[in-house]
């Protein structure tokens, strides 16, 4: 059984390249729009664009989420999923590489069933 919620903020229902965003506000409670501000303002204030990964942490870190390497267990395919069903409680940003996935009590939401990507590390509060 996946794990997977289907879910897009996008204002304007996009499937672009804004899963961090799309990430956060989930994690968040808030609205794309107040997610997206909150972010840019983040970088502008660090002169970097919002993408970059200590401009987006800052602002997670800010919110009172911290950063963890994930624990693979010694395993090379530990996937979202998998991560899923060993956190069935609380909130959490995961990084698989080149992607953001918010997870909240072992369902990840997303707006493509990314649940065989391998986290490097997440965020969580």
């Amino acid at each position: 059984m996946s794990r997977w919620q289907p879910y897009n903020p996008n204002p304007r229902a996009r499937r672009t390249t804004d899963c961090t965003i799309r990430a956060i506000c989930k994690a968040m409670g808030q609205d794309w729009e107040t997610t997206y501000s909150e972010i840019a303002e983040v970088g502008r204030h660090k002169a970097d664009m919002m993408e970059s990964d200590h401009v987006w942490g800052t602002y997670l870190t800010e919110n009172g989420f911290r950063r963890y390497v994930v624990d693979s267990m010694g395993r090379d395919d530990y996937t979202v999923e998998d991560f899923c069903w060993d956190h069935p409680y609380g909130t959490y940003i995961l990084c698989p590489s080149g992607h953001v996935v918010c997870v909240v009590d072992g369902r990840y939401y997303d707006v493509w069933d990314s649940g065989d990507e391998v986290p490097i590390y997440y965020y969580a509060r």
